[in-house]
C-alpha cells in the first residue's frame, strides 16, 4: 500500500508511526498524550498531501480530456 503513496505521505506516516511508538513507551500521561497528539497531526498532514496528490491527478486528467494537455502514450 505504501508504495503507491507519494514520498511526502510516506514520510508523514513514518513520523506518525514513530510518535505512536514513543507514546507507547511513555509512563508520563502528559508525554504520552503529547506523542499521540503529534501522531494525529502527522496523520492529518499525510491525508492533506494525499488529497493534494489526488486533486492534482484529477486536474491533469480533466485538462487532458479537454485537450489542454497532450495524451500520454
Amino acid at each position: 500500500m505504501l508504495n503507491n503513496l507519494s514520498e511526502q505521505v510516506r514520510e508523514c506516516l513514518q513520523h506518525a508511526e514513530d510518535c505512536a511508538r514513543q507514546a507507547a513507551a511513555q509512563t508520563c500521561p502528559k508525554l504520552k498524550a503529547d506523542f499521540l497528539d503529534l501522531e494525529r497531526r502527522w496523520q492529518h498532514l499525510a491525508r492533506s498531501y494525499e488529497f493534494s496528490d489526488r486533486l492534482g491527478d484529477f486536474c491533469t486528467n480533466t485538462k487532458r480530456k479537454r485537450g489542454d494537455l497532450p495524451k500520454l502514450s
